[in-house]
Parts: structure tokens; sequence; C-alpha cells
């Protein structure tokens, strides 16, 4: 079950720091496949690393937000952002946005850093902060309808499905990654991307325009939280 589109009928604004984000993160996966696996360790964020300098290894906190293992790590993480993130950015305003996606982001990575701060594994990824955006994106528009793919058909379902249906896979998911024989193998960081849904759905609470969200007529039998 893949979502690849939402309505955006009721957008008022370019998405400018949506676009943005997603460009830049295309331009450092480039220069991870130009620099190799020696750029990859520096700027990826590494908790045993952290753990022994902290002020030092703080900038790969932000860093590591905008690398990726591979093609499909990247793509996948792009089409989430690209559908989610236009409308979240839409309500918040470009610089809430902005500032929006950096602090999910961080409360990702730290989720993370907090089952497994022994790590030598690097973390690396967008996941956490657009796991942030998923969060949002179900505060302000649970009725909204998304395009979903499954299987050769595509289909609409509600945002509270889509993204309930990814959360709890992720929390299962997460709760397994917990076995500490696999503590330095690597993988999906399932605990960055719970961390960063759940700062995203508080942090949402903050940063929402009620007013515009008022604004907005949901589609037949959707509602909007106001």
């Amino acid at each position: 079950m893949m979502p690849i589109g939402d309505d955006n009928s009721g957008r008022h604004r370019t998405p400018v720091v949506t676009y943005a984000l997603l460009a830049l993160n295309v331009l450092v996966f480039l220069l991870e496949l130009m620099l190799g696996d020696a750029f990859i360790v520096e700027w990826a964020f590494v908790p045993a690393r952290f753990v022994q300098n902290p002020i030092w290894e703080s900038t790969t906190i932000f860093s590591a937000m905008f690398m990726h293992a591979g093609i499909v790590h990247l793509g996948g993480n792009m089409l989430y952002l690209w559908i989610f993130g236009d409308n979240v950015e839409d309500n918040f305003g470009r610089l809430k946005f902005l500032i929006f996606y950096i602090l999910s982001g961080i409360g990702a990575t730290f989720l993370q850093f907090i089952f497994n701060p022994d790590s030598n594994i690097p973390n690396l990824g967008a996941s956490g902060a657009i796991a942030g955006v998923l969060g949002a994106y179900l505060v302000m528009f649970p009725g909204r309808r998304i395009n979903v793919l499954v299987g050769r058909f595509i289909t609409q379902m509600n945002a509270l499905i889509v993204i309930g249906f990814w959360f709890v896979l992720q929390l299962f998911s997460g709760l397994g990654s917990l076995d500490p024989s696999a503590a330095d193998v690597g993988g999906v960081a399932y605990m960055a991307h719970i961390g960063g849904f759940i700062a995203g759905f508080v942090l949402s609470f903050i940063f929402r325009d009620r007013s515009r969200l008022r604004q907005i007529s949901p589609p037949s039998g959707g509602r909007y939280i106001g």
C-alpha cells in the first residue's frame, strides 16, 4: 500500500520550502555518490561518537537528515515529502514549516539515540523529519483523501487510515528492533520514525494555523480538526 498523491485543491501558496528540501536531499545524495563512504561516515550521526564528543558531533544531527543509504531510500522519502509536505507547509507558513521539519528530525534522532546510545552504526536519512510531517498531516487533515497504489490498482483512502497504518507498522517494527543482539547490525531506524512522528504530532498543535484550517471545506465524508 503506497501513497502516490493527495488533494491539493485547497492549497493557497507554492510550497517553496518543500521543493527546496527535495532538491537539497537529492543534491546531498549526489555528493554521497561522488565522495563515497568516507563522506557518509563523516557526516552521518553515529551514537557512540556523539557520546564521546557531543559538541563536535552535534553538526551530524543536522547533516544526517539530508543523507540516504541508496536510491530506493531517497525515492521513498522524497515521495512522502512531496505528497504530504506541501499541505503542511501551506498551513504552517514557510519559516515555521522549516523550523518544524528540523525539530522533527532532531526528535527522531534522539529517540533512536536513547534506545541505542552505544551503536557505532551510522544513522542517516530524512525519514524521521518526514515522519514528523506525517504526524502533522494526520492532526490537521485526517479526512483528506489519499491516492494509494494497492498492488496494480489505485484507490482512495482517508489519511487517517493511510498514515495510521504506517505508524502502527513502524511501532510494531520498532518494538521488534529492540533485540540487543541486533544493536550493531544496522537496518531501518524504526525508533527514529516513531520519534519523528510523535514530535511532529505534538508540534503541530503549536505551529498550525487554526483559522486557515477552518477556511478549508472538507471533502465529502471527511472532516478537519480545527
